[in-house]
């Protein structure tokens, strides 16, 4: 369990100087700087992946990729009909909160004269 909490300190400390170069050599060019750090991410998940966190996070991307797989994907001409559906409905929500707002709105000058 202490071995995990020092991993997770090391990727923290690596992302840390991974940001420090990256303002440290602000006068490099930016590929340069981009690179350290992509180099320290790179570092940081691979020190992560040896801890328990990492190993339970990584079983649950497995999973993960396993039920997108299960998923049947509307197709093209399903996902046209119900994006226009979904925006037939925006409109018509619009339209009747501004009758309502507009209906209050008369109602309240009415009152307050």
């Amino acid at each position: 369990m202490t071995a995990d909490k020092l991993k997770l300190i090391l990727a923290v400390l690596l992302m840390a100087g991974g940001i420090g170069g990256f303002y440290y050599f602000g006068d490099k060019p930016d590929l340069v700087r981009v690179a350290i750090i992509l180099a320290a991410a790179g570092l940081a998940v691979t020190v992560t992946a040896v801890t328990e966190q990492g190993r339970s996070a990584w079983e649950f991307f497995k999973g993960a990729r396993l039920e997108l797989r299960k998923v049947i994907w509307p197709a093209k001409k399903e996902t046209v009909q119900i994006t226009l559906i979904v925006f037939v409905m925006v409109i018509l929500v619009a339209i009747y909160l501004w009758v309502i707002d507009w209906g209050l709105h008369k109602v309240v000058r009415a009152v307050m004269g």
